[in-house]
């Protein structure tokens, strides 16, 4: 190829084959228009699942004062679902429950069969004041029994309020790790971090989240959640 005046020099046979490229073109052109016309579109994002999640809590869990499409459960379920798990979240958070309250309710939770577990229970015995010996035992007793039985947990914990003291915070502040290591379980320090004490973010109780409360929560635990269900995923459960 020669440029003459700026222009290429082409001889005959050099043009010849430059009409004949052109003419591919226009036909990969048009081929490509006619896919579309009959709606070829770019391959949906392979899901993860499915997959059935127990939410057992308490009002927290349970969505207190929300609509239930603000609850946690469904704001959490719709989270997930937008990073490509095909999940159910089950509500199993009862308003005013104990560790004692989600003992004694675990047979009935279980028979929806799930895949993995997140615990999000003490919240009320420390707001009453009881024994962190018995919240202990109470959570031992739950994860001694979904352990047993092989479902993968996340141990949402709780902080005590200062108001009761440094002797009882304490205590009751070290159930969560020390269990989360006997059982080899995720642990998620605190179900209300970046929450608690912000009153933009609680109903006027000051004591459970608002809807803009929980979605900051689903933002934070979320890719914990996310990784439970990849472990499930990663062992073929």
């Amino acid at each position: 190829m020669r440029l003459w005046n700026g222009r290429e020099n082409l001889s005959p046979y050099g043009m010849v084959r430059r009409h004949f490229n052109m003419a591919l073109v226009r036909t990969g052109l048009a081929a490509l228009a006619a896919l579309a016309g009959v709606g070829v579109t770019a391959p949906a994002l392979a899901e993860k699942g499915p997959f059935t999640l127990l939410a057992l809590g308490d009002s927290l869990t349970a969505g207190y004062g929300l609509p239930e499409a603000q609850s946690f459960t469904v704001q959490l379920q719709s989270a997930l679902r937008a990073k490509g798990y095909g999940v159910t979240v089950v509500n199993a958070g009862v308003s005013g429950d104990t560790t004692a309250g989600g003992l004694s309710r675990l047979d009935w939770a279980l028979a929806d069969r799930p895949d993995a577990v997140l615990v999000e229970l003490g919240a009320n015995d420390m707001l009453r004041g009881l024994d962190p010996a018995a919240a202990r035992a109470n959570l031992d007793a739950i994860l001694k029994r979904l352990t047993g039985e092989k479902l993968p947990v996340l141990l949402a914990g709780m902080y005590a309020s200062p108001s009761l003291g440094r002797a009882y915070s304490e205590r009751f502040n070290a159930i969560y790790p020390d269990l989360a290591g006997t059982y080899n379980v995720q642990l998620y320090p605190f179900f209300l971090d970046g929450v608690a004490a912000d009153a933009a973010l609680n109903q006027p109780d000051g004591i459970h989240p608002n809807a803009a409360g929980v979605k900051v929560i689903v933002e934070r635990i979320a890719p914990h959640v996310a990784r439970l269900l990849d472990g499930i995923a990663k062992n073929g459960g």
